[in-house]
């Protein structure tokens, strides 16, 4: 299966992966809301932060995808939306995704407040002050 790290405190996440969860065939994907379950990150070594500022996907083959490349990993197994996969995965549109996508995480994360506990807790466990 691929597992989906996504954060399930966000409006737009949330509603996101409710609609994916509707369309995706049976079978396919694990759903983990770390943004109330961090546990599950633990075993791969992730931070609850870093797993909420961007969205993590991990494929049938143990191969991690963050970002618009997790999106592409998902689109790939939903119907009409294996197209937008096909067409965000080719060389330039890819890092052009990448860089929308990254500024939206970035810009959506720092408005959050249980994302900017979780970048609090984390710089903690890191040390910092």
């Amino acid at each position: 299966m691929i597992d989906v790290y996504y954060d399930g405190k966000c409006g737009l996440c949330s509603k996101e992966i409710t609609y994916y969860r509707r369309i995706a065939p049976n079978g396919i994907f694990n759903w983990l809301d770390v943004a109330n379950d961090p546990t599950p990150l633990a075993q791969h070594n992730i931070s609850q932060s870093d797993a909420l500022r961007r969205l993590h996907v991990r494929d049938i083959k143990g191969h991690w995808h963050i970002g618009a490349d997790a999106f592409i990993i998902i689109w790939r197994q939903l119907g009409y939306w294996r197209i937008l996969a096909f067409l965000v995965a080719l060389p330039g549109v890819k890092q052009v995704a990448r860089l929308f996508y990254n500024s939206f995480a970035n810009y959506r994360f720092a408005r959050l407040p249980h994302c900017q506990v979780a970048a609090i807790t984390a710089n903690e466990n890191e040390g910092g002050q």
